[in-house]
């Protein structure tokens, strides 16, 4: 009875260390790549589908189901060879292989599929800028783009932009997002939804790791507990490998005020942090005549009127950068490492005194407008600001309510964030273009400058990747010098994971991609 016991016990443990265990609080809505918008859908959609390339953790651009490309001359013309030795996932609608070979064809069909009206994927706008895409054989796919954009590459990185195989999708229609058929390395088991989800290795796949099949573990068992406090308990009893960010309910358990993990987790915890391609913000309206922050003295006094430094070491335990270089965030190539704003109470003190004379009012007042989640920062700088002679109030709005008012121009100061879509800066400097005034675009503040218009028109004709670079930087600065957003910090990536996780890596995008982890004994 006892050799019985053990040996279950040992069986256990041995299938314990092939099985990935993560949690996600906010669920996953569908299994769709067409539909992969949040966090939680694309982490799912990743380990499931794959596309003609995709990113490293350096946010380089790498083969994958195609193997190679070449780019035409003026920019406009993509061709891309596919390998010959990628299947769908098993299915019996596959017929008697019960697979079949990705050809160019399913490229077609589901680049055509993302665009379809009734289908109406929340992806759609990727494919923008294609004017036309086409298969010229099994395995030559070819797209036209409408004009040359040097981040194209890295669009179609995105999950949206994944191979579905037609006939799958014609027999399960709209439940092809609970029944999903892709080439990634692991494949769909089970779905109860809001409770757990389970997926298997795909025997099948097509990448190597120094001539050993991945993926290497058995399968990815993802949970569904909706309170971030019970799953920071469900990890720290060993139940999950994997715990991403840091939440308040339990920041200063597990980590010092300097963002270093507390001595009693050294021995069975790894953490690590990197940039993530995320700016938090607060903007500007700046054609809302009657507001004080129409003024740029008063812009720049907010940005030269709290310390940065100390609000991420007391309010945010270490994680994260201070913002006082420009827009672009730490994590892209082109991030600008010239000196933004720093704290200068008796410069911002000057700039209030200023805008005081000029203006004639002498009580200058603002509002920020939030959400719950970060009224502890919004109140900091409150308090920081009425030092310099500015008044502050706060409204706490709940989150849809703030990207509606935000989008609708209703906002004369707001607190925002921007993750990057794609790893490439014109995601962010995009919110400064004058043509994409929200709601019809992400330029929030309504920011229009005629130099930085004629800038941003001109990185897409620069395929050189530097000199493209040098342009983003002088665009970021041009922006910091005008203040229509008050930089806060760039966020960081943090992740947690048991000891014998290995291989599980980190990235700007924050895109957890598990087919090179593997666990080992404890």
């Amino acid at each position: 009875m006892l050799l019985l016991i053990s040996c279950n016990s040992n069986q256990k443990k041995q299938n314990d260390n092939l099985v990935f265990r993560y949690n996600e609080h906010a669920n996953v809505s569908s299994l769709d790549p067409a539909f992969a918008k949040n966090q939680a859908n694309i982490w799912a959609v990743n380990q499931l589908f794959s596309g003609l390339v995709q990113l490293d953790d350096s946010l380089h651009v790498q083969p994958d189901i195609a193997k190679k490309w070449t780019i035409s001359g003026d920019g406009k013309t993509y061709i891309f060879t596919l390998r010959n030795d990628v299947k769908f996932h098993k299915d019996i609608l596959f017929g008697k292989d019960s697979t079949r070979i990705v050809k160019a064809q399913d490229f077609k069909y589901s680049f055509n599929r993302l665009l379809d009206a009734k289908v109406a994927s929340p992806g759609k706008w990727v494919l923008k800028n294609v004017a036309s895409f086409k298969a010229e054989n099994d395995s030559t796919f070819s797209i036209q783009l409408k004009k040359e954009f040097p981040p194209f590459l890295g669009l179609l990185s995105m999950k949206y932009c994944s191979v579905v195989p037609k006939e799958i999708v014609d027999y399960y229609g709209t439940d092809f997002r609970s029944h999903p058929i892709g080439t990634g390395p692991f494949k769909f088991k089970l779905w109860v939804e809001n409770t757990k989800l389970v997926l298997r290795k795909n025997k099948n796949y097509y990448e190597k790791e120094n001539n050993v099949q991945l993926p290497y573990l058995e399968a990815i068992a993802i949970t569904f507990l909706p309170d971030k406090q019970s799953e920071f308990l469900q990890f720290i009893q060993g139940n999950l490998d994997f715990l991403n960010s840091i939440d308040p309910s339990y920041k200063d358990d597990i980590l010092t005020d300097n963002g270093l993990l507390k001595q009693k987790y050294v021995n069975t915890v790894n953490m690590v942090k990197g940039a993530y391609l995320n700016t938090e913000y607060l903007g500007f309206l700046m054609d809302k005549k009657e507001s004080v922050t129409n003024s740029e003295l008063i812009r720049k006094a907010i940005n030269y009127g709290f310390d940065r430094v100390k609000m991420i070491k007391f309010l945010r335990n270490g994680i994260g950068m201070p913002a006082v270089n420009g827009f672009i965030p730490k994590g892209l190539p082109s991030f600008n490492d010239a000196k933004g704003y720093t704290y200068q109470p008796e410069k911002a003190k000057a700039l209030i005194e200023n805008y005081k004379l000029n203006s004639g009012n002498n009580y200058p007042k603002i509002t920020i407008t939030t959400n719950s989640q970060y009224v502890d920062l919004c109140e900091y700088i409150q308090r920081e600001l009425q030092n310099i002679g500015l008044e502050v109030a706060i409204d706490v709005v709940p989150p849809s309510t703030l990207r509606q008012s935000k989008a609708n121009g209703k906002l004369s100061v707001f607190r925002a964030s921007w993750i990057a879509d794609y790893p490439d800066a014109e995601n962010y400097l995009s919110l400064f273009y004058s043509k994409n005034f929200a709601p019809n675009g992400p330029n929030y503040t309504h920011f229009k400058n005629a130099e930085f218009d004629e800038m941003f028109e001109k990185s897409f004709t620069i395929t050189n990747r530097q000199e493209r670079n040098k342009i983003y930087q002088q665009m970021d600065s041009l922006v910091i010098a005008k203040a229509p957003v008050v930089p806060l910090y760039y966020d960081e990536v943090i992740r947690f994971a048991q000891k014998n996780v290995i291989g599980l890596g980190i990235n700007p995008i924050n895109l957890l991609n598990l087919k090179r982890v593997r666990k080992v004994a404890n």
